[in-house]
């Protein structure tokens, strides 16, 4: 590619980067493609991003936080009661996962090689995740709705209550018959136990 008279912002270079992770995969991707796509030199990356775990990681977090900011909307809309909320949030996390896994399963499985390697990565979006439930478990305390003593650690459950619909390890099973009754099931059995 011929070089580029706009900018190089790290934006443009996760951009690139994530595009060169699709076309060659985890193990063969290098920062050395990665400015070949942009029409820069190596260096020119190497400013933005110190090493070539650095620039993994940013664009392993960027892809993360693109579901976060999502679910981020939903906790915000405090003119739903709160049990919709959690509904929309589940359900919208689990669509998002299988959005992810369905519509570039290229990318999907070279992310899930890049959050294997990048535990605090993973850590710090779950930890963001199971904070928004927490928000959203607090607002029912609060409204009388649900009944929960700790409602970090009711969040921490109902996260892990419903990994089989967001857990990259179970994106076989996210197209399989009968996946959605199942989730809504699992649902309104939590749902349940939180109204207590």
């Amino acid at each position: 590619m011929p070089p580029t008279s706009e900018t190089l912002t790290a934006e443009r270079i996760l951009e690139a980067t994530e595009e060169v992770l699709r076309r060659h995969g985890p193990a063969k991707a290098t920062v050395v493609d990665v400015a070949r796509a942009l029409g820069v030199s190596h260096g020119s990356v190497y400013r933005h991003f110190r090493t070539k775990a650095a620039l993994r990681e940013a664009v392993t977090k960027r892809w993360l936080d693109r579901t976060s900011e999502r679910l981020a909307g939903i906790v915000a809309a405090e003119d739903r009661d709160p049990e919709r909320r959690l509904r929309d949030w589940l359900a919208a996390l689990f669509a998002a996962k299988r959005h992810k896994a369905g519509d570039d399963p290229e990318l999907f499985a070279t992310y899930t090689v890049l959050t294997d390697e990048l535990g605090g990565v993973v850590q710090d979006h779950i930890a963001d995740l199971t904070a928004q439930l927490s928000r959203i478990i607090t607002a029912g305390t609060d409204a009388g709705v649900f009944r929960a003593a700790d409602p970090a650690a009711t969040a921490r459950a109902v996260f892990q209550a419903t990994g089989r619909f967001h857990d990259p390890c179970y994106a076989r099973e996210w197209t399989a018959p009968g996946v959605d009754e199942e989730f809504t099931a699992v649902v309104d059995l939590l749902l349940r136990g939180l109204r207590g």
